[in-house]
């Protein structure tokens, strides 16, 4: 058998280099490059195998280890799921770092490789630099914690036992069922160590990503639920997406007349003006989507996992004869609140949908259809108002901005954003015009992933405009991979909202009977709240120190200039503005449908009992769909 002798940090990076995956006809790397900060656990090993592979697997230099995961978690959704990145880290805090970006990356579904270094193996010093000692266990590190936030976890401790466990890594990583974060703990030792490899492990490999067909049984049965309902009402999660199913769910809805309302991840399924597009649905929803939920008596899941935020808190769907039928990859979302499954490929499932239904020439009634295309056009009317600035020389509001984008952009743009008042307002009001533009990243809703984000998407689309849209709070939790847009010349644009605080959770707060406390951006007042004059925080001009072209906006018409300014630039730029946010002023239309975070059950301040009376009259509405 011939074999290559190599450390098993090279032989590991030899190997992900010849890995790929094909759906469709088309093949793509599986891992195309790999993201690094070096240390002590990872230099010698990782670090210089990285050095030995030349050009076979490129590398990109993070600034934060949670901020790479971002980044490749941008390119894994902007590649639909089928190309991915590697993230190595040192050992100790670099590997901890990792936790948050790769609770992200399961929660939605989206591949990441980790490969944090980790303490000797052998064991010739006990402690080394960095090691966590735990008295009842010898063989647990810091590394252990991305255990529950991982698909696959794996602790390399001797070079052989690499072979299996990249496979079943790589397998993972292909596998839409299984996707998520994947971590080879690698001891600092062993990916030094040289072993006599078989020339078998560094063939090409190619993952071919399945599209499974629907059970027959479970096909019928889902034909014979829509036939027989008089308002279904379809829900499109971010497995449309990632299918590549827009098209045939736009098709599926043109015959049958069937509405169809999205999650974050699903919006962008249909095209705004797609007749049968009735918008986000749920607490973030259009007043037109949730009525539909309201009153429907069959919900069609296609690739969702009904969060709370879909649901309502499970107070959305209250049609006492509702049932839900829910196609899905996974068995476990499709069982979901009580419903009839078809586990399946969304793209596969809906064709078979349609073939069937065709035959029976199935299309809901029209008084149904034109009740919620009636519906839509009178809430396109409210997106207009908000996005509508009347006077250009005043300071815009959050919406406004928005509409300014919205009158700008095209079908090439893409726009991030994560955490804040933000995705709310864009669930509602953004008009999706292209499967890839809408990127929320809401299953996770990490404050800091949309800088490092938009740099995973630019390397995803080297040709497309990306927008990262941010808060000022998120701005401060993790600016530092503006450094990395400078460095590798991504014209990304940044649109920095300043609103001095966490202006989302300070409405929550306020809403919940805490009076937004701990919530603004401010100097501390003599009775020891924070609700003295702002913070003289200068984010543009710190945007401006790590490199980016910076352009301050004051006013609508500042602001419209300075935006289209940012879109044609070639550099990476940043588009600073303070927005509106008197009670005066118009803005988004409110929630239309309730979120469940409990209230104090006893408290004595008038706010908080206030709250607690509105929470009970909402909570009284949740039901379990058995």
């Amino acid at each position: 058998m011939s074999t290559r002798r190599l450390t098993t940090a090279q032989a590991l990076v030899a190997f992900l280099a010849r890995q790929y995956t094909e759906r469709d006809g088309r093949r793509q790397r599986l891992i195309s490059a790999t993201w690094g900060i070096f240390g002590h656990g990872n230099v010698a090993g990782i670090g210089q195998a990285l050095v030995e592979s030349g050009r076979s697997m490129p590398y990109f230099q993070g600034r934060n280890e949670q901020a790479m995961v971002h980044a490749a978690v941008g390119y894994a959704r902007q590649t639909d799921r089928l190309s991915a990145h590697a993230v190595t880290t040192s050992i100790g805090p670099g590997a901890t770092n990792l936790v948050t970006g790769a609770a992200l990356a399961t929660v939605n579904h989206l591949p990441v490789l980790l490969l944090p270094g980790d303490t000797f193996a052998t064991r010739p010093a006990d402690p080394v630099l960095q090691q966590l000692e735990v008295p009842y266990a010898g063989d647990v590190s810091v590394n252990d914690c991305l255990r529950p936030v991982s698909r696959y976890f794996d602790r390399i401790t001797r070079p052989e036992a690499l072979v299996p466990a990249a496979l079943r890594a790589v397998r993972t990583l292909a596998d839409p069922a299984e996707t998520g974060a994947v971590t080879l703990a690698l001891p600092q030792d062993v990916q030094a160590q040289a072993y006599d490899w078989p020339e078998e492990f560094f063939a090409e490999r190619v993952w071919y990503v399945r599209r499974p067909a629907p059970d027959p049984y479970e096909l019928q049965q889902a034909v014979r639920a829509v036939r027989g309902a008089r308002r279904p009402l379809i829900v499109a999660g971010g497995g449309v997406r990632y299918s590549g199913a827009g098209q045939t769910l736009g098709a599926f809805a043109s015959a049958t007349r069937i509405p169809v309302a999205s999650t974050q991840a699903g919006k962008g399924s249909l095209r705004h003006d797609h007749p049968a597009d009735v918008g986000g649905i749920g607490h973030t929803g259009t007043a037109t989507a949730d009525a539909l939920a309201r009153q429907a008596d069959l919900v069609i899941g296609v690739g969702t996992r009904y969060s709370d935020f879909t649901t309502a808190s499970a107070t959305l769907f209250r049609n006492p004869a509702v049932r839900f039928l829910n196609v899905n990859i996974t068995g476990f979302d499709a069982h979901k609140l009580g419903a009839l499954t078809l586990v399946a490929d969304a793209r596969t499932a809906l064709k078979a949908l349609d073939v069937e239904l065709a035959a029976h020439h199935h299309r809901v009634d029209p008084a149904y259809e034109t009740e919620y295309t009636d519906a839509k056009e009178e809430w396109e009317r409210r997106v207009t108002a908000a996005f509508t600035a009347d006077d250009p020389d005043a300071r815009p509001t959050q919406a406004q901005v928005l509409g300014l984008l919205d009158a700008l952009v095209t079908e090439d743009d893409i726009l991030i954003n994560a955490a804040g008042s933000l995705p709310g307002d864009l669930h509602k009001l953004w008009r999706a015009r292209s499967p890839h533009q809408y990127h929320v990243e809401y299953g996770y809703s990490c404050m800091g992933y949309e800088i490092p984000a938009a740099i995973g998407v630019r390397l995803a689309a080297p040709d497309r405009p990306v927008w990262a849209l941010v808060g000022d709070g998120t701005y401060l939790m993790n600016p530092t991979e503006i450094v990395t847009a400078v460095q590798q010349e991504l014209p990304v644009k940044l649109v920095v909202l300043q609103n001095h605080g966490y202006a989302s959770i300070g409405g929550l707060s306020e809403s919940v009977g805490a009076e937004r406390f701990g919530t603004a951006y401010r100097h501390r007042a003599d009775d020891g709240t924070f609700t003295g004059p702002p913070l003289p925080v200068d984010l543009a001009a710190n945007a401006g120190s790590l490199g980016m072209r910076v352009l301050r906006a004051r006013t609508v018409r500042d602001l419209r200039e300075a935006l289209a300014e940012a879109r044609a630039s070639d550099v990476p730029t940043c588009v600073y503005v303070e927005t509106e946010t008197a009670d005066t002023v118009s803005g988004p239309p409110p929630a239309q449908a309730w979120w469940d975070v409990p209230v104090a059950e006893t408290a004595t301040r008038p706010s908080a009992v206030k709250a607690r009376e509105t929470y009970d009259r909402h909570v009284a509405g949740r039901r379990h769909h058995l």
